[in-house]
């Protein structure tokens, strides 16, 4: 059978000794130290994805901005675009207007300048029928 002797019991409270003092010494401060590592890495993480969703919303929020100043920017285009035209336009209008009432005042002058011209011929053309008239009767 199995002999037990004081030896057994002896390295029986040795072992349970050990145990309680490494327990306390090494066990659980080690295990300490492992769930606060892991309490860090999980708040590190947590941190890291509320950063990531703060980025996500900023990011969102600098889209819409850039989209709201694109829109205001084309509207601006649009609005210059259309008046530059109509500046154009009106400019090109009123350089019309200009040409024609400079032709229609050459006209003027050119028909002022005919009938002139045309008078002056005719008293012209009086002044040498009578001279040719007086030459044939007078010779």
């Amino acid at each position: 059978m199995l002999d037990v002797n004081e030896w057994f019991f002896a390295q029986l409270a040795n072992f349970i000794l050990l145990l309680i003092i490494l327990n306390a010494i090494l066990y659980k401060p080690f295990l300490r130290l492992f769930r606060e590592r892991d309490e860090n890495t999980r708040g590190a993480i947590e941190k890291a994805k509320a950063l990531d969703s703060e980025k996500d919303g900023l990011l969102a929020q600098i889209d819409a901005k850039l989209a709201e100043a694109r829109g205001k920017a084309r509207t601006t285009f649009e609005a210059l675009s259309k008046e530059g035209a109509d500046m154009q336009r009106s400019a090109l209008e009123a350089t019309q207007n200009e040409a024609v009432e400079i032709n229609r005042q050459a006209k003027a002058d050119l028909e002022a300048a005919t009938q002139k011209a045309r008078a002056a011929l005719q008293s012209d053309v009086e002044t040498f029928a009578k001279q040719i008239v007086q030459k044939l009767v007078g010779a």
